[in-house]
């Protein structure tokens, strides 16, 4: 059996000089990890959380360490604003996500959304559209692992989770047929306080993902505070790495799909540019089966609030 926690980055506010502060990019997403491992991965994480927050050490209480937040708008200031120190502990906290994510058989996935300057962006739609896409990934991989699933996402609002689940729902119970048979059930909501593992999906979505899309897409949108050269270490460094944690699948028709896919409404480019700059064709000498980038014969926010600096 696996398990995938999703969280958010980003809203629908919509893109524009008058707002400053609005999330240019909306990213769903997270990860999946073997329920074998899921004990594990908790307690690496915990002390990840530790070494990054010293207090914590001191907890009289486990459940003062689990409810304990590093939130990824605090690690993106850090990027941004901080001095030598905060950032090369937020590149450390980064990479030490990524060490464990590695070491547990994790796979990364998600939908990323990058708006259009003035246009309005129907959050309702695209989050439900996102969630539906990734059961589908977390079925193939379900499928390829011979396993079973189930989705856990972080908890919004009553009105904002059940078009989340009625789309996922909808597609298990047809007449038609189950055409998501390793997902048991529809996804189940959590709170991130109570639920470690949401708050290291929140991290990988917030703190890499959303900084790397803004970054790779937007770094031309001067204006707006969450487009920052800051961001390019993190898809320098962790781009490679981040790539080889998806999982990628041929449908039906032999088109590839899954891992990190990027919609681009300003510019239409490609997915692989979350994972590095663009390169040329006779550059390419590596790449993952399907992925936009990989070689020719393998293809077929609002201000991020105040929060304590992270402490190398």
């Amino acid at each position: 059996m696996h398990l995938c926690y999703i969280d958010e980055a980003g809203n629908g506010q919509t893109l524009d000089p008058a707002r400053p502060d609005a999330p240019p990019v909306l990213v769903v997403g997270g990860f999946t990890v073997p329920r074998a491992h899921i004990k594990s991965l908790t307690w690496d994480f915990l002390d990840v959380k530790k070494h990054y927050r010293p207090q914590l050490r001191n907890a009289e209480q486990l459940s003062e360490v689990i409810q304990h937040e590093i939130k990824g708008a605090d690690v993106r200031k850090n990027l941004r604003a901080g001095n030598h120190n905060w950032r090369r502990a937020a590149m450390e906290l980064v990479g030490s996500l990524l060490d464990i994510l590695e070491a547990h058989e994790s796979r990364v996935l998600a939908r990323v959304w990058i708006k259009e300057e003035g246009l309005a962006f129907d959050e309702s739609g695209v989050y439900p559209a996102s969630v539906a896409a990734l059961n589908e990934t977390f079925q193939a991989q379900l499928a390829h692992e011979h396993s079973r699933g189930m989705m856990v996402l972080d908890s919004r609002t009553k009105v904002k989770n059940a078009p989340n689940v009625h789309c996922v729902t909808t597609r298990k119970y047809r007449a038609g047929g189950d055409s998501l048979r390793g997902v048991i059930e529809s996804p189940v909501f959590g709170h991130s306080d109570t639920h470690a593992l949401l708050q290291l999906a929140d991290l990988v979505v917030s703190s890499l993902l959303f900084p790397i899309a803004c970054h790779a897409y937007l770094n031309d949108v001067t204006w707006n505070v969450h487009c920052d050269d800051a961001y390019q270490p993190l898809r320098e460094q962790f781009g490679e790495r981040l790539k080889h944690l998806q999982f990628r699948y041929q449908d039906p028709v032999g088109k590839w799909r899954g891992g990190i896919v990027v919609s681009d409404r300003r510019t239409r480019q490609s997915s692989s540019l979350m994972f590095g700059p663009a390169k040329t064709a006779a550059s390419l000498a590596s790449g993952i089966p399907g992925q936009p980038g990989a070689p020719a014969s393998e293809r077929p926010e609002a201000k991020p609030d105040g929060g304590l600096p992270l402490v190398p």
